[in-house]
């Protein structure tokens, strides 16, 4: 209990430190653009056209709204890593309880690595997809809290008043919009992220060096970092299709059409080159092809 408490407030603590960046990143994701192209130099030392980074979108949102506008969505997203820790500790907690109530588990022969690997990634799934199916809502209702932002609404004013503003406006599924793409981008993502690190582990790097535990457990760290870039196109089209067509500015056009379902935003993004739209906050250089609509505050 003290362990998942603990585990609780950690979580509450990352997601508060966590959120000027993630409200940043939604607008971008949402291609809101309030800022023009300055002339700026890039990471080679170059001059070209860049976009505001992070801390130049922070620091607009803190004109207009303040420093309390960085915290839109907040109580929701609270809400959300608390129950999403709870319940996925749960699930591994009956997985556990489950293998030491069996029959001869203590007299069970030793498994290959790989088996213990693909034992231990499925359990995860199982946690981590259980979690986001019961807390998605909140999550609905922290992109769309955010999003307001653009069309200066407050529709979304509260959770209470949101949760009821989606079940009168577009019933129990509203609540769930967005869910597919992003319950298959963190399975891929686990996917991938522990098979490429039990081969790294495996057969890139030597036993017998002194530095092995340390350098197995940074390759972990690396694995998850790809796996999330290789994985972005999922979370940015689940974010999309969360704000959709529901009465925000930033879900109708200009912004974006009325997608039919997440595949269409997923070909529509991709036939405008804009699969990884959001996905750095730094060095953002300007589209290629496209021009700054000042009215509209964004690329067209």
């Amino acid at each position: 209990m003290a362990d998942a408490a603990s585990q609780v407030l950690l979580g509450s603590g990352l997601t508060v430190l966590s959120q000027p960046l993630m409200y940043v990143k939604v607008l971008v994701q949402v291609g809101y653009e309030p800022l023009p192209p300055t002339l700026g130099r890039n990471i080679f030392g170059r001059q070209v056209y860049q976009l505001p980074g992070l801390f130049a979108y922070a620091k607009h949102i803190v004109k207009v709204d303040g420093r309390a506008g960085l915290f839109k969505g907040l109580t929701p997203r609270l809400c959300s890593s608390a129950i999403g820790t709870v319940v996925h500790g749960r699930v591994l907690q009956r997985y556990q309880e489950a293998e030491q109530d069996e029959p001869g588990a203590s007299k069970k022969e030793p498994v290959s690595s790989l088996e213990q690997v693909l034992k231990e990634t499925s359990r995860e799934m199982v946690a981590r997809s259980a979690a986001t199916l019961i807390t998605h809502p909140f999550h609905v209702i922290t992109l769309r809290c955010m999003v307001q932002f653009i069309g200066r609404e407050t529709k979304y004013s509260g959770t209470l008043n949101a949760f009821a503003t989606i079940y009168r406006e577009e019933g129990v599924l509203g609540f769930f919009a967005g869910l597919i793409p992003r319950l298959l981008g963190d399975i891929l993502s686990l996917w991938l992220c522990n098979m490429l690190a039990y081969l790294i582990n495996t057969y890139a790097l030597e036993n017998g060096v002194s530095t092995m535990t340390e350098m197995k457990s940074y390759s972990q760290a690396v694995t998850g970092f790809f796996a999330s870039i290789l994985t972005y196109p999922f979370v940015l089209v689940s974010n999309l299709m969360a704000v959709n067509n529901c009465g925000l500015a930033g879900g109708l056009l200009p912004y974006a059409p009325t997608y039919s379902s997440w595949l269409d935003c997923w070909s529509q993004l991709h036939r405008e080159g804009n699969m990884s739209r959001g996905n750095s906050l730094f060095f953002r250089k300007v589209p290629a092809g496209k021009r700054y609509v000042w009215e509209e505050r964004r690329f067209r």
